[in-house]
């Protein structure tokens, strides 16, 4: 707090921390009500599950050891239901544990100790990534078209995706990353690309995020990366999404 015990204005928006260990929760509070945000501690998850569902967060930092949850189940909740930002904070560091987070829907990863002001560049950063409508994935959200090739079909203007008439329930960064492959079908995408469209160009993480994306496109839509009918690997460059005339026959 400042001088006289009056916490400073909020003027970047409310972080909610799911975390059970004050020895962390508390300086995180205090850094990040210096930068200007309002900040709400829930020590459990299903704490941070009601500060969810009551609206309040713009971003969620959420720790994966939790006296009555699994952060990972934490997250796939929030998700069903929002599309919060959401970066775990874990002591765990395996690429497994990151591809599980990421897959689930987690924006971003970090692994502790981490100093807070990475913490606070990665928040600033997240919140330009999903707060901005410029980017390309974004400017096709913005003039909302509907696609259809084969029997795939995406409306981004009601957020929704099917293949072969079922709902494919994706998570935001892949109903993103799908909306940009059949908005340019047929056409090959850099890897580079791709990630600043659907991450935009301030992305922190390892481009191996798009693998476990792509991966996670394959299995909703049955395809086999061998073998592949809707998304190809185009070796040393990117993907690209079948043409509809590839998808007729």
């Amino acid at each position: 707090m400042e001088a006289g015990g009056q916490r400073p204005v909020a003027t970047r928006g409310h972080v909610t921390v799911i975390e059970d260990e004050a020895s962390i929760s508390d300086p995180l509070r205090s850094a990040l009500e210096r930068e200007g945000y309002a900040v709400s501690v829930e020590p459990t998850g299903n704490g941070g599950l009601e500060s969810v569902r009551r609206g309040e967060p713009d971003i969620v930092l959420l720790d994966l050891n939790l006296p009555d949850l699994d952060g990972r189940d934490v997250c796939r909740a929030i998700r069903q239901t929002s599309d919060v930002p959401i970066i775990m904070l874990t002591a765990r560091g395996l690429e497994t544990d990151r591809v599980v987070g990421l897959e689930l829907g987690a924006d971003d990863y970090l692994v502790k100790p981490f100093s807070m002001a990475e913490l606070v560049a990665r928040i600033r950063a997240v919140l330009r990534r999903t707060g901005d409508r410029a980017t390309p994935a974004a400017a096709a959200a913005a003039t909302p078209t509907a696609i259809e090739i084969g029997d795939v079909a995406i409306d981004p203007a009601t957020h929704v995706a099917t293949h072969a008439g079922a709902t494919l329930d994706l998570p935001r960064r892949e109903f993103d990353l799908l909306h940009v492959l059949m908005a340019h079908a047929g056409t090959v995408l850099a890897r580079n690309k791709l990630m600043d469209e659907v991450w935009g160009v301030d992305w922190f993480g390892s481009t191996k995020t798009l693998d476990v994306h792509i991966a996670g496109l394959r299995r909703r839509l049955g395809d086999d990366a061998h073998e592949p009918r809707y998304i190809h690997t185009v070796r040393g460059v990117g993907f690209r999404f079948a043409s509809p005339a590839e998808l007729a026959g």
